[in-house]
């Protein structure tokens, strides 16, 4: 996921009570289920959704484009107050949004890390840093504050043994990923995380190193997933069944298809929407990064943000139950 919105813990999107997000309607509510599914889009990337339904798999479900998003946790917050009928987000934000009163559920995980499709936190090659210690008083700087890669930012400080104080003295900053290198072979920041073609660009021009990455930290895992509210799923269950399933048959067509011919795919879409955006990052694609088959969601890939949350002081440790935040009824694939 690739977000350049600020802090998805921020008044803007938190701020909203229970009964604003209560709001949130289905267009399925008065008897036939909707076979329409309004949905936002990435500018020159090609989503699961959008691949299912050319490949097929979500049978006489439409997809209703209604614009891009940069922002998982906007995307979110968009389909819980029903502006759009289902969206994507990093578990932290599907988590924290729960908590805030929404009647969301997720219902099929869409992207994560493996060592293919990973985020590192780089250095100068001559940096002094070479250890968690060493980050402190640094600027550290990432796409969006209090998402993923805070989170993996904590977790790697904590794990090597630093206190709380200790990790508040780390400085993460907003950068654009398309700025991250520049600022720090500027020495603007002494830290940025870089993920897909920027980590790749970074690491050919050399001159930077990885200090970890979120794949070294937690292995394989899926690190977000696709969301409807509650009242959608019971108003409209086979809808909801035919776009997870798809959406699972996706990943697994995106697993066991040659690479080059995910792309040829990826790049036949973009060409045919016409939106006028570059493709030009989906040729070095590599994977979708999700750990289970057909996305199937675990426990502890959203426990894991609870516990995160519940440390930062964010939410309380009780306040959401993890029976309440996803489903795996609703995907094919991941039974049995």
């Amino acid at each position: 996921m690739t977000t350049t919105r600020r802090n998805f813990l921020g008044l803007t999107l938190f701020g909203m009570t229970a009964a604003t997000v209560g709001c949130a309607t289905a267009s399925g509510g008065t008897g036939a289920q909707t076979k329409t599914l309004r949905y936002q889009g990435a500018a020159g990337d090609v989503t699961l959704p959008e691949l299912a339904a050319d490949l097929g798999y979500l049978g006489d479900l439409k997809l209703e484009w209604v614009g891009n998003t940069i922002s998982g946790p906007q995307d979110i917050q968009s389909a819980a107050t029903g502006q759009v009928d289902f969206g994507g987000a990093f578990n932290g934000a599907v988590v924290k949004l729960k908590a805030a009163g929404a009647p969301i559920k997720s219902v099929i995980g869409y992207y994560g890390a493996d060592e293919k499709a990973h985020s590192g936190f780089f250095v100068l090659e001559d940096s002094p840093i070479t250890g968690p210690r060493d980050l402190l008083g640094k600027k550290v700087g990432m796409n969006t504050l209090g998402a993923h890669h805070e989170a993996m930012l904590g977790i790697y400080l904590k794990r090597n043994g630093l206190s709380p104080d200790d990790i508040k003295k780390v400085e993460p900053i907003v950068v654009p990923p398309v700025n991250t290198e520049q600022s720090l072979r500027q020495k603007q920041i002494e830290v940025g995380v870089l993920g897909g073609i920027l980590r790749e660009k970074a690491t050919e021009r050399g001159g930077v190193r990885k200090l970890f990455s979120d794949f070294d930290l937690l292995g394989a895992f899926t690190a977000g997933t696709y969301v409807f509210t509650e009242k959608f799923i019971k108003d409209n269950p086979d809808t909801v069944r035919t776009f997870t399933t798809g959406v699972a048959k996706a990943i697994e067509w995106s697993r066991t298809t040659p690479r080059e011919q995910v792309i040829e795919r990826k790049l036949a879409i973009v060409a045919k929407r016409g939106r006028n955006e570059d493709p030009g990052a989906l040729k070095h694609w590599k994977s979708t990064g999700v750990a289970e088959k057909g996305g199937r969601i675990l426990d502890k890939e959203l426990s894991l943000w609870i516990d995160w949350l519940s440390e930062r002081g964010e939410i309380k440790p009780d306040q959401v139950k993890l029976a309440d935040l996803y489903t795996n009824e609703f995907n094919d694939l991941a039974k049995g």
